[in-house]
């Protein structure tokens, strides 16, 4: 292997170890965020809003799948009056703290 080859592996593996290490959410950290997620998310069968919206449950959700709304919601690729203020209070840490938090609850 070539200098440079050796190089090019040695910096995309520092790459990939980094973007693992930013994508996964702190637990605790989440779980102290989703205290406003829960006054809707958290009653069965609530709806908000006019037109009513049924608000899904989250807990137990794909964590990739709470990531990806968030970031709809934040640019606007998701509508919804309420989480789309919400999500715009949101850092991409915060997004990925409350994912990993509602993907460890059971369904």
């Amino acid at each position: 292997m070539t200098r440079l080859q050796l190089l090019g592996l040695a910096a995309a593996t520092a790459l990939f170890a980094a973007a693992s290490a930013h994508a996964e959410g702190d637990k605790a950290a989440g779980r102290t965020l989703v205290y406003t997620c829960a006054g809707c998310h958290g009653v069965p069968g609530y709806t908000n809003a006019y037109p009513q919206y049924p608000v899904p449950k989250i807990a137990g959700q794909n964590e990739q799948y709470i990531i990806n709304a968030l970031h709809g919601y934040q640019s606007g690729d998701r509508t919804h009056p309420t989480m789309g203020a919400q999500a715009q209070s949101l850092s991409d840490k915060d997004i990925q703290n409350i994912a990993a938090y509602l993907s460890s609850l059971a369904k």
